[in-house]
């Protein structure tokens, strides 16, 4: 595509080219990545998350990266991930409690599975 007379060559009118995120990120979004982009077109034409993340996982491509949002990039993403990460540490360190299966209301039901009652029994007796 020819430039505009008086313009300058170097910057470039496409809209297009702008795949930066709102948090200043330079990485491309997931759907465009050239990793990922193979992933996103087959969930475009309609097949299940299932068997993209399958297709990921026969290829040694990571299926996690399925469930992300495709307008944003992978690093974006990741980032967001290890901060929840961080925080999920910090929460499970303050629980200090004893575990449920030591509680006096719960472990009752612990001890049903433990001797072999199917989930599906033990769940009702939780109901009731």
């Amino acid at each position: 595509r020819r430039p505009r007379e008086g313009a300058d060559p170097d910057e470039s009118d496409d809209e297009g080219d702008a795949t930066a995120d709102d948090d200043g990120d330079k990485d491309p979004p997931l759907k465009d990545d050239p990793v990922y982009s193979k992933y996103w077109k087959m969930l475009k034409v309609g097949l299940p998350l299932g068997a993209v993340m399958n297709a990921c996982e026969r290829d040694s491509v990571d299926p996690t990266v399925m469930e992300l949002d495709p307008n944003k990039s992978l690093a974006s993403q990741r980032k967001k991930e290890e901060d929840k990460t961080k925080a999920e540490e910090e929460e499970e360190e303050a629980d200090i409690g004893p575990p449920l299966s030591d509680d006096p209301t719960y472990g009752k039901y612990f001890k049903m599975l433990k001797v072999g009652l199917p989930v599906g029994a033990v769940k009702n007796a939780l109901a009731r």
